[in-house]
């Protein structure tokens, strides 16, 4: 099969790594060698599909995953008995969309009675478990402690677990296999540093972290990513909902390529990194955004729950 001669010029990223480009001239290519072209092309496509000058191209907005949408509260090192009594109340009189997997990660000495005053439409997660089973690991909580006072989730890889008490990705992954191994589903945590980003090294951080996780779980059933760019953690900067999908789509694009389309399929990618009450719409728009992980918003339920129901722009014409 011939194929014309063309020529594509590269999609440009901020602060991205900018991907090689196949280039076609005469003579025209090999059936295989056109075959490998328009896969490449095809990515560098989703690659760019954010781009403002390609808005039009989708008249609905839609999920390019096929998982549920999902939003996690980290409550972080916050609250006391009595404001984690008056967030449980507005969290269980809220309004939530039913189509969302909705979670919450107290802190550990909270997790028991949190549990046990949530509405059960609520799914309660931690922020960070030991590598493996409990023994003389001083001031770590085991998986199995957390299954055993209900715990569904954990959040693993954290950029306040890694840049501050130095988890590396090793052994964060082998947390995320142990965890997975007691039935606790995992929020894996993935995002580079502002230096980074201005390094055009975002991709490559990104996949390192990712390669960790790959190597050490048995299954990607029950692990959800979180991208969390670092400078926008906490810090009240975001990332632009172009921004963000460029790096949702090359991660699920990794998946694909190096795990399997079905995993990259399946597996939610949500955003973190200074999600509000109005910038979740925006930011839900965007078809690889399949959910947040949500920081000091999820201390506000009134606030948390605009988020929740944000899956709303999924279904909203572009």
């Amino acid at each position: 099969m011939a194929v014309a001669s063309t020529s594509l010029a590269c999609p440009q990223f901020s602060g991205l790594r900018r991907s090689s480009c196949p280039k076609l001239d005469s003579p025209p290519l090999s059936i295989s060698t056109a075959q490998s072209f328009f896969q490449n092309l095809d990515s560098h496509l989703r690659l760019s599909s954010s781009s403002p000058r390609n808005k039009a191209c989708r008249p609905v907005v839609a999920m390019a995953g096929s998982g549920k949408f999902f939003v996690g509260g980290n409550w972080k090192c916050n609250g006391t008995k009595e404001s984690i009594g008056k967030l449980i109340s507005d969290l269980n009189s809220a309004m939530l969309e039913s189509d969302v997997d909705v979670v919450v990660a107290p802190p550990f000495i909270y997790i028991d009675q949190v549990k046990s005053s949530l509405t059960d439409r609520i799914e309660v997660s931690a922020q960070n478990c030991w590598i493996g089973k409990g023994g003389a690991f001083t001031g770590e909580i085991s998986g199995e402690q957390l299954k055993d006072i209900g715990c569904k989730w954990v959040i693993l890889g954290h950029s306040e677990r890694r840049h501050i008490i130095g988890e590396d990705d090793e052994f964060i992954g082998k947390k995320a296999a142990y965890a997975l191994g007691q039935g606790l589903g995992v929020i894996a945590c993935i995002g580079e540093l502002l230096q980074q980003r201005e390094e055009g090294k975002t991709f490559d951080v990104c996949y390192k972290q990712l390669k960790a996780f790959a190597d050490a779980v048995p299954s990607w059933d029950d692990v959800v990513i979180a991208y969390e760019p670092v400078w926008a953690i906490g810090t009240g900067k975001v990332a632009t909902p172009q921004q963000a999908q460029e790096v949702h789509v090359a991660v699920r694009d990794w998946l694909s390529k190096n795990v399997s389309a079905e995993v990259a399929s399946k597996t939610r990618i949500i955003y973190g990194g200074s999600v509000n009450g109005s910038n979740c719409a925006d930011l839900a728009k965007q078809e690889d955004i399949d959910g947040f992980l949500v920081g000091g918003a999820s201390l506000k339920g009134p606030e948390f729950a605009t988020i929740v129901n944000s899956v709303t722009s999924k279904k909203v014409a572009a």
